[in-house]
């Protein structure tokens, strides 16, 4: 069998608007390095990474292919498993995304941890962003949830940005990935079964909308 055919056996006709979707990932570690894999074995290529950091030693326990890399800039490393990847080194922060043409894709999809950032993402780009709330300081996998971001709950970093959204005035619906499960730990502790399931999650959403064409 040829790469595709299995995948293509799920989706059919629709692979084709796999091929052709043009996808932006903000954020490639724990959620983010999973959700890429995920989108890049399934037949989407024409996707754009934005990240700014490098791997180090404390990334290995959860972020694909980070023991390969030690040292190296994130974006660059992907580059090389990954070779159609469009690559933007840069830091993620609220005058990126004001300063940022998102037009030219068809989903933007949000794994970064800046607040700031993810709400003006939110009131940017709503229609076609999929974002992801708290992974780390949870253990089980099964309380990981698609919904919209005014039906979320269970994790209070969502709850922070549900209350900003609402100081500004934004009452529109995006889809977000959360956890129900209560934290477990004050600390920033993280169990790639959480981490990665979140990003698989994204990656499966992702591919529901596109051949959905929303």
């Amino acid at each position: 069998m040829a790469k595709y055919d299995r995948i293509k056996l799920l989706v059919q006709d629709d692979f084709s608007k796999l091929e052709n979707a043009k996808v932006l990932l903000l954020g490639v570690g724990g959620v983010g390095s999973f959700c890429l894999d995920c989108l890049y074995r399934s037949g989407v290529k024409n996707i754009t990474i934005v990240d700014f950091d490098s791997y180090d030693v404390s990334n290995q326990n959860r972020q694909m292919w980070s023991e390969l890399h030690e040292g190296e800039i994130k974006v660059e490393a992907l580059k090389k498993h990954y070779p159609e990847l469009h690559v933007i080194n840069k830091r993620i922060d609220e005058a990126w995304v004001q300063a940022f043409d998102f037009a030219p894709y068809d989903l933007v999809l949000d794994a970064i941890d800046e607040r700031n950032a993810k709400l003006a993402l939110a009131q940017k780009c709503y229609k076609k962003l999929i974002s992801s709330f708290g992974s780390a300081k949870r253990v089980d996998p099964t309380k990981v949830q698609v919904g919209d971001i005014w039906k979320s709950y269970g994790d209070k970093f969502g709850a922070k940005i549900r209350y900003e959204l609402k100081k500004r005035g934004f009452q529109k619906k995006y889809k977000v990935i959360f956890s129900s499960e209560a934290a477990v730990i004050k600390e920033k502790g993280s169990f790639m079964g959480v981490t990665a399931t979140f990003g698989l999650t994204m990656c499966a959403e992702a591919i529901k909308m596109i051949r959905k064409g929303e």
